[in-house]
């Protein structure tokens, strides 16, 4: 087998020969020379050349035409398919048709955030004073978190044409 595991790059370039000297060897101390410098030292061994890169795949399968891997994909999908009735959102999307509305929900929004974040910090109060043994405050601390849900839910009920 002379084919290599790993063909090379066509566009690399040549490996480096080592230079040939014409003629016999000569041996050292023969017709008053100096001896030869010694031979270099080998290299160390490289490692071999990853394979040069070639589109397509080892599947047969895999290298048909997209129309032939997709046939449920068509040229018109999408712009041309008779399934899709209206294309999006129209003009003005995105820009705000009731600015009150949007404040107030802004504004319950807030509150009902402040709330949750009053509901976590007294949570760990509680679980911490529960921990330590503090049960008296740990029932006052679960009253405020009561409380707390109860403010919520008065907020949602509020105004029940907004949900």
């Amino acid at each position: 087998m002379t084919e290599d595991a790993f063909p090379r790059d066509p566009e690399a370039p040549e490996p480096a020969r080592p230079p040939v000297t014409p003629g016999a060897p000569v041996t050292p101390g023969a017709f008053g020379g100096p001896p030869p410098p010694p031979p270099p030292a080998p290299a160390a061994p490289q490692a071999p050349r990853p394979p040069a890169y070639t589109p397509g795949s080892a599947q047969p399968r895999l290298n048909r035409p997209v129309h032939e891997r997709y046939p449920q994909i068509r040229p018109t999908s999408g712009y041309g398919d008779p399934r899709i009735t209206r294309t999006g959102p129209g003009p003005g999307a995105g820009t705000e048709q009731e600015p009150e509305r949007s404040s107030k929900l802004t504004a319950r929004l807030t509150l009902a955030l402040t709330v949750v974040i009053g509901q976590l910090w007294g949570l760990t109060i509680v679980v911490d004073e529960w921990m330590s043994g503090d049960t008296g405050t740990a029932w006052w601390g679960a009253g405020f978190l009561c409380l707390s849900f109860l403010v919520v839910l008065g907020l949602w009920l509020l105004d029940p044409k907004d949900r």
